[in-house]
């Protein structure tokens, strides 16, 4: 094993000549030496500040023995769930579990358990008893308050409460991870260090909370309060600024939780020099046997350039973890990152993304934030780009030119996501010809999210105009440069805001551009999130506005199903859904409409065939702008005049089969009655014979049969069935 990865076993820590080590870091997801993997980057870089680092990934959490592995650490032990919260890594939005964990050698299933951070430090604790725990990665700093659980659908405490952890480190953690050491190295109890910024501490009153704090509701009202639930998160929310936030606490029974404020973001160089650490690139060879990380794959040959986030989407955690203010590295740090993929062995050519939470924000929104924070009550893009916003792409595009041009590489992506309303307001068209015409391999994914107003609104999305101008935007360039390229929009359904029939106007949105997404992602309440907290209350924290909230699965899945009309599998959805939003009108075979009507074929044999090749080919080209207006209109009116011709030979169809099934009834009961006629009348003349009298009879012909008066013939019988 190269001795260049860090101990994972007694073996590893004696080829180092290691007795102890300072840190065990334990992790729920594989060990890969990448910077795209947080216990990675922690580990390196307490190495880096030389610290004895070792390694214990997925332990087995149902016994103490894989926890004991390295031995007692001289300082402590460090958990992380990794680089997911390990609910929603076990769990679909429907609470059915995955059919595989990317972070797991092979993609197996079943190496980590449920809540992943409070079983780790149980066990860990059931080991030592006494040593520190400090937590960190995205579960713990999601969970650092009373936070709102979907699967068990309850509020939870804190999870330091719930871990017994000593400290819980929150955000991206390289400065508060050094910082601890350092005390604890210094002989300082853990249990004294609580001045930290960007940790959490459990202390026993309000004295020992420094000046300065704002308290919130506790943990008690906020599971027992919607309202106070809410007005909790609004204060978590808008105080997650290093510069003018806050410290927190919130009440958990007799204890306080104490959210130091958040930390300063790294510098540029500080940034640089993270990722300048001698990372492998790599997983660790034990995984070799079966078949590697999958998670790996995605990122081994792509560069992060940038941190932070200033687009605030309502359902995303970023601005909980990562903050608002956007930090880059420099063209130098990046260039060396490429040349070191370039001579990976397994290097195509192809550099895979150059980005970060949005590849086309390089530098905080404005100079404000750094020196005031961010806006405490405004948001950067949302409801449309603030007056005071940088817009700038230059920077980025000439750190992309400089990569294409690197000896080795054929070409270089970018595949994290793009703000088209940061592209849209800015002036110039330099960055998106050159993103269409080097980095985009014939699709462009894009994330509009929905069209309705008010959805896009309580999503803190900017407005469907937006995308339309971009989309006329794309099309135009792909025309001037001669390529057939197309944008795939990404599309949510049941967010908060959603009714029904805001899903209906998607739909109907969907159909007029002939586009059919082929996933759709239903919203996922995660913890940390403005749409999680308004899923929970049915309000916007912000605003304390009431917000509709799809929560029925039966709901939910119609408006999935409505994003999807066109699937067959969807039909029964899409027709309940359309009946209970009062929208019967697209329910028919105009060109408008949505489905067939109940009871008819979808779709006739030429239709079928009709819609492959729309869907394959003009659908496509509508979406890269190459059919105009005329040429769409003349395709829906052919559409509309072979529907018309289908319903007629349907209608036809139907009124010869009604009349013949009437014609063979008629017969039917024709015969029927004829026979019962005569045995009635023979069954008559016998009784006379031998009784000598005239007796009334009766029988049954299909339904009831009564004679009204003897000697009459039987075609004057009074039935009681008709036809």
């Amino acid at each position: 094993m190269p001795v260049n990865y860090l101990p994972v076993n007694r073996e590893d820590m004696e080829c180092r000549g290691w007795d102890q080590v300072d840190f065990a870091l334990v992790s729920g997801d594989a060990y890969v030496d990448h910077p795209s993997f947080g216990p990675a980057i922690i580990s390196r870089v307490l190495e880096d500040a030389g610290y004895k680092v070792g390694i214990i990934p997925q332990p087995d959490w149902k016994k103490t023995e894989d926890f004991q592995r390295l031995g007692r650490p001289r300082l402590g032990f460090l958990v992380s769930a990794g680089n997911m919260d390990s609910m929603v890594n076990h769990y679909s939005v429907n609470k059915k579990i995955r059919e595989k964990d990317s972070y797991s050698p092979g993609c197996k299933m079943g190496l980590r358990p449920d809540r992943a951070t409070i079983v780790y430090c149980n066990k860990i604790r059931e080991a030592y008893k006494n040593v520190p725990i400090i937590i960190g990665g995205v579960e713990a700093s999601l969970r650092r308050f009373a936070h709102y659980d979907y699967w068990s659908d309850t509020v939870r405490k804190s999870i330091l409460i719930d871990s017994s952890a000593d400290l819980l480190v929150y955000g991206m953690a390289e400065k508060q991870i050094v910082e601890i050491a350092a005390y604890l190295n210094d002989g300082l109890e853990v249990k004294y260090i609580r001045h930290i910024p960007g940790t959490c501490y459990m202390a026993d009153s309000l004295e020992e909370v420094s000046n300065g704090y704002i308290e919130i509701p506790s943990f008690k009202k906020t599971a027992e309060d919607k309202t106070k639930y809410a007005e909790a998160f609004k204060i978590q929310y808008q105080e997650q600024d290093p510069v003018r936030g806050k410290t927190i606490v919130q009440q958990h029974g007799i204890k306080y939780l104490v959210q130091n404020k958040p930390e300063m973001p790294l510098s540029q160089a500080e940034l640089d020099k993270v990722y300048g650490l001698s990372y492998l690139k790599n997983a660790h060879p034990m995984y070799d046997r079966d078949g590697g990380i999958p998670a790996l794959e995605e990122v081994k040959f792509s560069i992060v350039s940038s941190r932070g986030c200033f687009g605030s989407c309502a359902f995303c955690s970023l601005t909980f973890h990562q903050g608002r203010i956007v930090q880059s590295r420099s063209e130098e740090s990046i260039l060396h990152e490429a040349v070191g993929i370039t001579n990976l062995e397994d290097f195509k050519g192809y550099i895979h993304d150059v980005g970060g939470p949005t590849a086309n924000f390089r530098q905080p929104a404005c100079l404000k934030q750094l020196k005031t924070g961010a806006c405490k009550e405004k948001q950067c893009l949302h409801p449309s780009p603030c007056k005071s916003l940088h817009i700038d792409h230059q920077e980025y595009l000439g750190i992309l030119r400089k990569l294409r041009k690197l000896p080795k590489v054929k070409k270089v992506f970018v595949r994290s996501g793009i703000r088209y309303d940061y592209i849209m307001a800015d002036k110039s068209e330099h960055f998106l010809k050159e993103l269409l015409e080097h980095h985009v391999s014939g699709q462009l994914k894009v994330a509009p999210e929905h069209i309705s107003p008010k959805v896009l609104h309580d999503m803190r999305k900017p407005a469907g105009k937006t995308f339309e101008q971009f989309r006329e935007k794309f099309f135009k360039i792909n025309e001037r440069l001669g390529k057939k390229q197309f944008i795939v929009p990404y599309f949510m359904s049941s967010h908060p805001g959603s009714t029904l029939e805001a899903a209906v106007e998607l739909a109907e949105y969907l159909r007029d551009i002939h586009y059919q997404p082929e996933q759709v992602q239903d919203f996922y309440p995660t913890p940390g999130t403005l749409s999680t907290a308004m899923f929970y209350t049915g309000l916007d924290p912000l605003t304390m506005q009431k917000v509709y909230v799809p929560k029925s699965k039966t709901e939910k899945a119609m408006q999935r199903a409505l994003l999807q009309f066109r699937e067959p599998k969807k039909y029964a959805l899409v027709h309940a859904a359309l009946v209970e939003a009062d929208r019967t009108d697209l329910i028919g075979f105009g060109p408008k409409c949505l489905i067939r009507p109940k009871g008819k074929t979808a779709y006739s044999d030429q239709n079928k065939e009709q819609d492959s090749g729309y869907n394959q080919n003009k659908q496509k080209n509508i979406v890269k702008g190459k059919l105009n207006k005329e040429q769409v209109n003349k395709d829906l009116l052919s559409k509309a005049r072979i529907n018309k011709e289908h319903k007629k030979k349907i209608t036809e169809d139907s009124r010869k089969s009604r009349r013949t099934v009437k014609n063979e009834k008629m017969e039917k009961e024709r015969q029927q009655r004829s026979l019962g006629n005569k045995k009635r009348n023979l069954k008559e003349n016998q009784k006379e014979k031998h009784q000598g009298s005239r007796t009334e009879a009766s029988g049954k012909v299909t339904g009831k049969v009564k004679r009204m008066s003897p000697g009459k013939p039987s075609g004057k019988v009074k039935r009681k069935h008709s036809f």
